[in-house]
This record gives C-alpha cells, sequence and structure tokens, in this order.
C-alpha cells in the first residue's frame, strides 16, 4: 500500500473495536474508531466532500443510532455512497423478539456482511478486498 487507507471501525464494544484497529493497523491502515452511530456520523460527515474513509467496519447494535440506520443513511447520501461498508452482527438467524434479524442485515446495501464473533483476520481480510 502506497498510500495508507483511512477506516473508521464502529462498535460500543471498546475491547472489540480495539482489536480490530490494532489488527487493521498492522495491515497498514489508519484507523479511527467510534463507540456508536451518531458518533460515527460526526467523523464521516467532519470532511464535507465525504471523502475522509476507504472503508467503514459497522457494528449493527449500537446505543443512540444503530448500524442499520448509519448504513441507510450513508447509502441514501451522495456525498458518502460509495464509500464500503463491512456490518457486523451478532444478531442469530434465529433471532426473532427483537428489532434486529440477520434477514434485515442482509437486505441492508452495505458492501460485505459478517457475523459476530468475526475475528479480526476476517475483518482485515473484507477491508482489504474491499478497498483494492
Amino acid at each position: 500500500m502506497n498510500e495508507k487507507k483511512r477506516i473508521l471501525v464502529v462498535d460500543d464494544e471498546p475491547d472489540f473495536a480495539s482489536i480490530v484497529q490494532t489488527n487493521l493497523a498492522k495491515e497498514g491502515f489508519q484507523v479511527d474508531v467510534a463507540f456508536d452511530g451518531v458518533e460515527a456520523m460526526e467523523k464521516i460527515r467532519a470532511v464535507p466532500d465525504g471523502a475522509l474513509y476507504d472503508a467503514i467496519v459497522l457494528d449493527v447494535m449500537m446505543p443512540e443510532k444503530d448500524g442499520y440506520e448509519v448504513c441507510a443513511e450513508l447509502k441514501k447520501d451522495a456525498k458518502y455512497c460509495n464509500i464500503p461498508i463491512v456490518m457486523l452482527t451478532a444478531v442469530a438467524d434465529h433471532v426473532g423478539s427483537t428489532r434486529y434479524s440477520h434477514a434485515d442485515g442482509m437486505a441492508m446495501e452495505a458492501d460485505d456482511y459478517l457475523p459476530k464473533p468475526a475475528s479480526a483476520e476476517e475483518i482485515t481480510k473484507s477491508v482489504k478486498r474491499l478497498t483494492t
């Protein structure tokens, strides 16, 4: 990688976000972290033309604004719709008791969808594929 690609990791679990951040950094990425959807949108919108991030790793279940909402907002906005998004979720296929479901995740316009517990290596592989 000649120029470091910038990645935003969004997850409300600090330990998990740190592991992903560390693994991506080892692969030569510049990594920022946000701990909920509101903070993520603030960081994404910090650059008016949407050119700050080369990819986003986005957890689904978070306080304030969840990953589905963030993904939908970004994909509807011409400035941000081309940023690749890797969605992560611990939602099981059979869970029907929450507003989150595997089917909802698959219906999102995310560029990749990984069930938790996805390994840092799986996430790194997905980010590399989406940013080359």
